[in-house]
């Protein structure tokens, strides 16, 4: 690599290559462009600020961005064996006796699938509960509220009145976007309101579920930061980097087999 390149042309090739990889270290990329480290982090922070990755110790990821809701059966059929092994993994964490509330989501959909075999309180945004939980052991309580179609979830201040009423031992809560930066996000404020609500309003633990696809992904609307997660389930893609950063941040990451 000649050391003439300009820093926009070796920012540039920074770029395709975190795009290529989704993770890159620091000496990896000095020694390939023949420049310090000191250059490379500050190629980082015009990347970072451009929107292309997220720093971390050592390296950077790559950051992705979703503007636009998928529809709900797109999404529903997207990683979808992941998702299943997400949601038994979540119904080992669940104890007889517990209130659980559950927002909308394709990954939480198979969260309530999973929910077998113990006797549960379930409180939830998410209209495919009707369907999806047999277990006659299982109280459903739809927070009622404005139906969307787009995610199959329930929306609005019929919603929050309910919520502001109950007090759940855990919360279970589906992202379309987990950031070290941001935290978790959505592409919908309305329903970041709810899952922020549903975190607020819970005495234990709060759990995120997401696949993989997931991490480092920022959407619009900020659900709430990393400080409030307690446990993240997510699949075996999940890039080791990545991985140890939220490990920083005090979440404990469970890997669904």
């Amino acid at each position: 690599m000649p050391q003439t390149l300009i820093p926009v042309d070796r920012q540039a090739r920074i770029q395709k290559l975190i795009e290529e990889k989704g993770v890159v270290k620091v000496t990896e990329l000095n020694k390939l462009f023949n420049v310090t480290e000191l250059t490379i982090r500050r190629d980082f922070d015009i990347l970072e600020k451009k929107g292309v990755l997220e720093r971390t110790h050592g390296g950077a990821i790559l950051r992705h961005r979703v503007k636009v809701e998928p529809l709900y059966a797109e999404k529903n059929q997207k990683y979808r064996s992941q998702k299943e092994r997400i949601g038994m993994a979540v119904s080992s964490l669940i104890n007889d006796g517990d209130t659980l509330l559950i927002n909308t989501g394709s990954t939480n959909t198979q969260v309530l699938r999973y929910l077998t075999g113990k006797s549960l309180r379930v409180i939830t945004s998410n209209a495919n509960a009707l369907v999806e939980i047999e277990n006659p052991e299982i109280e459903v309580i739809l927070t009622g509220g404005l139906y969307r179609r787009q995610s199959n979830s329930l929306i609005g201040d019929l919603t929050h009145t309910i919520l502001k009423n109950v007090c759940g031992s855990k919360t279970i809560i589906g992202v379309d976007g987990v950031s070290i930066r941001f935290g978790l996000t959505t592409p919908i404020q309305e329903e970041a309101a709810v899952a922020r609500l549903m975190m607020e309003q819970t005495l234990g633990p709060v759990i995120v579920v997401a696949d993989s696809s997931k991490m480092g992904v920022v959407s619009n609307f900020v659900t709430f930061s990393l400080d409030n997660v307690d446990i993240l389930v997510t699949d075996d893609g999940i890039k080791p980097e990545f991985k140890k950063k939220l490990g920083k941040k005090g979440v404990e990451v469970i890997i669904a087999e």
